[in-house]
């Protein structure tokens, strides 16, 4: 499936080393608004179209591709996302907080909405927290919620701190709609550290009830599996379990594309963009779809 990469930062410029890497997605065009920008001339170096017109060098395109990852902000998904859509692109993954569309996880719920033409990844510390909460839904009704997200000062670039507050309330949003939480907080903590620290996150959940530690266990281990399967960089550093409640240690560590590997709070966020995409493409050739 032709796809195109909307902005060149970090983010964006990770993303495509990993659809790079992917035998069902295939690169037409990277754009962007800056022409400095280091990710449009790595994109030029590895063979890409690019452009410096953002979204509009998208909807001039002879064939809309079938799929636009979004890497840019909140507030420019929110601007040119109608347009994609209206000009024919088949779906938009979105990896802002924007939420125009369903919140989407791939180990959780993107089957339910593969026929949207917006997916949102809400944030990197959700795609890290919110399928283990929703593992722990599984064991018992969910009270309160709190996850606290480190990551390294370095890998924190200008999208993600322009979208600070948007991150912090949609990923605690994310924590009740889709996990299930009575209450969902997310904190999150940018470190200075140097050497730069990996991902750590710390994931707070109240039981409404008493439940039993070797069914935490059993639950946090398969999850952790299969968010392994497309990032496994994602590891689970061990738990404390009490009659009512559990703290949960992970840590992410990325692949070392194009990001440094302590960046793993991107890595996150773009190999599951990456894995929708692929997702996409799996079910279109399923049902026979000729896009």
């Amino acid at each position: 499936m032709k796809v195109a990469i909307l902005g060149s930062g970090n983010i964006g410029t990770d993303l495509m080393y990993k659809l790079d890497r992917s035998e069902l997605l295939d690169v037409v065009l990277m754009a962007g608004i800056d022409e400095r920008s280091e990710g449009l001339a790595l994109a030029r170096e590895r063979g890409h179209r690019t452009a410096t017109t953002g979204a509009d060098a998208i909807l001039a395109l002879a064939e809309p591709p079938g799929i636009v990852f979004d890497a840019t902000s909140a507030a420019a998904h929110r601007k040119h996302a109608p347009k994609l859509t209206v000009a024919g692109v088949g779906h938009i993954v979105d990896l802002t907080p924007a939420a125009l569309g369903p919140y989407v996880f791939p180990t959780v719920n993107l089957d339910q909405h593969l026929d949207e033409p917006n997916l949102n990844l809400v944030s990197c510390a959700s795609q890290a927290t919110v399928p283990l909460v929703v593992a722990m839904g599984r064991v018992g009704r969910l009270g309160y919620v709190e996850t606290v997200s480190t990551v390294a000062s370095r890998s924190a670039g200008p999208g993600t701190r322009a979208n600070i507050n948007e991150f912090t309330h949609k990923t605690g949003n994310a924590l009740e709609t889709m996990g299930g939480a009575t209450l969902g907080k997310a904190i999150i903590l940018l470190n200075p550290g140097d050497p730069p620290p990996v991902m750590r996150n710390t994931i707070y959940v109240e039981f409404g009830a008493d439940v039993g530690e070797a069914e935490i266990e059993r639950h946090l281990r398969d999850e952790v599996a299969r968010i392994q399967v497309y990032a496994p960089g994602f590891r689970l550093r061990g738990f404390v379990a009490k009659p009512t409640s559990v703290t949960i240690f992970t840590e992410v560590a990325g692949s070392g594309d194009y990001l440094p590997m302590y960046a793993g709070n991107l890595d996150i966020i773009t190999s599951a963009a990456r894995a929708v995409g692929e997702r996409i493409v799996v079910t279109r050739d399923e049902r026979g779809d000729a896009r």
